[in-house]
């Protein structure tokens, strides 16, 4: 790749943050190096997956040759268009949902709130700008790894092309990640929209804004700019947002929602975009139903397409699928035995601790497993997950539904969070904590929160799951008083009430007398 072509990488606005951030993950001046005669690993594509299979091999100091390619900006979707710019911005829309409650707490403020959109979009850039020296070239390179920027493929069952140069290898891991899926609506592509990819682009507020789907991408950012100023309609094809959540879970932030002012559009099917004088107007029916809605600018937040063109897939003999990605055993095994995956190109579970998570196996499988002993397994990982709305809804393990489609008998004990003396505190009553487990034992089986800090509190039960502690151990666990974290305590306390049989306490009725 020539000088010319780095300088082509641009993210807008170039102002100086953004330029600090290219200068930092896709350096204009970055002249290749010179291939090792042999790569113990080759990782194409530089986001959370392949930064940390690469610094993890070339950080244990054994000599190892690591190669890393990466054809736009390293740190990939978490650092430049998912995690840390979505999360800058929701920490400025929570000052305003704090703002609106304000008044229930006593405290009372300017009916209008003065939002400066190009203020909180420039602090957006200037956060993410500081962190990208993490994923920088210059890092990875003093950490003793080849970065290499172009597109990479493979050329043979040992070697991958990059820029004009064959690197050959002992092993390669296939870390290109995922994008925004283009939606198929007649005449969106004429009018124009943003996806992940692009919004965080935008320096000037849309007065309206549509944003298409109700997962977890579209809740999150439909929320931010409604809050940020926005009036905001979100589109969802199924009964109700979240569809894939708790149903508790989801109602609830349905509900918050609608109140904070999002239009809320249900069971719908967007059958055309058409461009006029006010910006872009969106056709829909419910349920036969056919209406319309004018808005500045449209955000389609639904679905991800793997990243598997262009790599040469097939000349190696790895199987793949244009929808799922590449094909992958429990050990992150391509069909091809030299050619591992991680990360958004291979996994349902499409999370940057995810992807690091599969880094890990990764690095174990192809480097410290001689003649496949000792591998680690992806099945075996126990995966918690977060939405970022306001509450937000964090989840591990299993879903009632779930359990009960492979025949396991639970229990679940679920604590209001209108019992939890902090949440009260707080003003936040309205979540909830549930807890699965396994009838018969004090086995925990999943979680779900729904809390305004629920992120914070799903470790604590997912470090249980997986250090197989069960809820007998967890209640005597002390909590500090008074965190709405408590609520796991009180869940704990609650498994061993059931304990209490009548038998047991005729026993326990005894021991007073000798104590």
């Amino acid at each position: 790749m020539s000088t010319t072509e780095f300088e082509r990488v641009t993210v807008l606005p170039m102002d100086e943050y953004n330029q600090n951030l290219v200068a930092n993950v896709h350096p204009s001046n970055w002249v290749n190096p010179q291939p090792a005669d042999d790569y113990d690993l080759v990782v194409i594509g530089a986001g959370t997956a392949g930064l940390v299979v690469a610094a993890g091999a070339a950080g244990l100091d054994l000599g190892l040759k690591i190669a890393l390619i990466e054809k736009n900006l390293m740190g990939g979707d978490c650092l430049n268009v998912g995690c840390i710019p979505s999360k800058s911005l929701i920490r400025s829309s929570r000052t305003v949902g704090e703002m609106w409650k304000s008044k229930d707490l006593g405290i009372n403020i300017p009916q209008h709130i003065e939002i400066d959109f190009a203020t909180v979009m420039g602090r957006m850039r200037r956060i993410r700008s500081s962190i990208s020296h993490h994923d920088s070239a210059d890092r990875f390179k003093n950490l003793g790894v080849d970065v290499f920027f172009g597109d990479g493929r493979f050329a043979s069952n040992n070697t991958v092309e990059v820029g004009g140069k064959t690197l050959k290898f002992k092993k390669a891991v296939i870390a290109t990640g995922a994008r925004a899926v283009k939606p198929a609506i007649t005449g969106i592509e004429a009018a124009g929209y943003l996806t992940n990819e692009t919004v965080f682009s935008l320096i000037q507020k849309p007065e309206k804004l549509a944003v298409i789907g109700g997962g977890p991408i579209g809740c999150e950012l439909a929320q931010t700019f409604r809050r940020l100023g926005c009036e905001v309609t979100l589109f969802h094809s199924g009964s109700h947002i979240l569809n894939k959540e708790d149903g508790e879970a989801a109602a609830i932030l349905q509900q918050v929602l609608m109140a904070e002012g999002i239009r809320l559009v249900l069971n719908c099917k967007i059958e055309e975009v058409v461009t006029v004088t006010e910006g872009k107007r969106l056709y829909f029916s419910v349920n036969g139903h056919r209406d319309s809605v004018t808005v500045n600018e449209i955000l389609v937040g639904a679905g991800r397409a793997p990243n598997v063109e262009g790599l040469n897939l097939e000349k190696v003999g790895v199987e793949y699928d244009k929808h799922q990605g590449v094909k992958v055993n429990d050990y992150l095994q391509t069909t091809n035995s030299k050619i591992y995956a991680a990360g958004d190109i291979c996994m349902d579970w499409k999370f940057t601790h995810a992807a690091d998570a599969a880094a890990r196996i990764v690095i174990k499988n192809t480097l410290f497993s001689p003649f496949g002993v000792g591998r680690a397994q992806l099945s075996k990982l126990v995966m918690p997950w977060v939405t970022y709305t306001d509450p937000e809804i964090a989840h591990v393990g299993m879903y009632a539904d779930e359990a009960q489609k492979m025949g396991i008998e639970i229990t679940t004990i679920k604590i209001p969070f209108s019992s939890v003396d902090r949440a009260i505190a707080d003003s936040e009553e309205s979540g909830f904590l549930k807890i699965h487990y396994k009838t018969g034992s004090d086995q925990i089986l999943g979680a779900t929160i729904v809390a305004s800090h629920a992120g914070e509190m799903i470790s604590e039960i997912t470090t249980a799951m997986v250090n197989k502690i069960g809820l007998s151990k967890l209640s005597s666990v002390i909590h500090p008083y008074p965190t709405q974290a408590e609520a796991i305590k009180k869940a704990a306390d609650t498994y061993r009430r059931t304990l209490l049989t009548p038998n047991s306490k005729k026993i326990l009725g005894f021991l007073p007398r000798f104590s």
